[in-house]
């Protein structure tokens, strides 16, 4: 029996050694890590822009966004034109419908399914991933979010940024201190005076 209590007393102290050691080398990674994490943290230069803010200073791209909304609007009727044509059209089927013979019946459902699916298709055409729409918008803004991306890219170059952030776009971005912002100087790198 005293074996047996003697080994569990040194097993106990083993124990209590590594928990030690361990509880040491926990306390000095927390500082390594401290130490050097705020000094990565404060070694880093960061800014940020607001990209409503400056595309809402480039006349190019106000007047994109004019014709775009012009197009979208011109389509958008185009589309909603089709949908309450065949609304009218299923909506004579439906009373109609017990008066007609079989053959016809078939055959204005078919029509009404086909007029669905070019109204479908119409739309995919115009606003689908790869439609007109999109098109459009990267023929008439693409190059100017490129003229404003390289105006960032030479000024964080310039001032030493490492960091730059789009206060319109980061949803995670809680505050931001007006000194950091550098919508002003893109402007001024693209030419842009207010």
């Amino acid at each position: 029996m005293a074996a047996y209590s003697g080994c569990s007393f040194t097993i106990i102290m083993y124990l209590r050694r590594s928990i030690g050691q361990l509880y040491l080398m926990l306390k000095y990674f927390f500082l390594f890590v401290l130490f050097f994490g705020t000094t990565f943290a404060y070694s880093q230069s960061y800014a940020y822009i607001d990209s409503d803010y400056i595309l809402s200073k480039v006349p190019e791209y106000v007047q994109a966004k004019e014709k775009l909304d012009k197009l979208a609007d011109r389509w958008t009727k185009e589309i909603e034109d089709r949908y309450e044509a065949i609304k009218g059209k299923k909506s004579n089927f439906e009373r109609e419908e017990i008066l007609l013979p079989k053959e016809e019946r078939i055959k204005r459902k078919e029509e009404i399914a086909n007029l669905e699916q070019e109204a479908l298709d119409l739309q995919t055409l115009h606003f689908g991933s790869e439609g007109d729409y999109f098109q459009k918008r990267q023929e008439l803004v693409k190059p100017i979010q490129d003229r404003i991306f390289t105006a960032l890219k030479k000024i964080s170059k310039s001032d030493g940024y490492d960091l730059v952030f789009d206060k319109a776009n980061q949803s995670s971005l809680i505050f931001a201190a007006s000194e950091y912002d550098i919508s002003d100087d893109i402007l001024d790198e693209m030419g842009i005076s207010e």
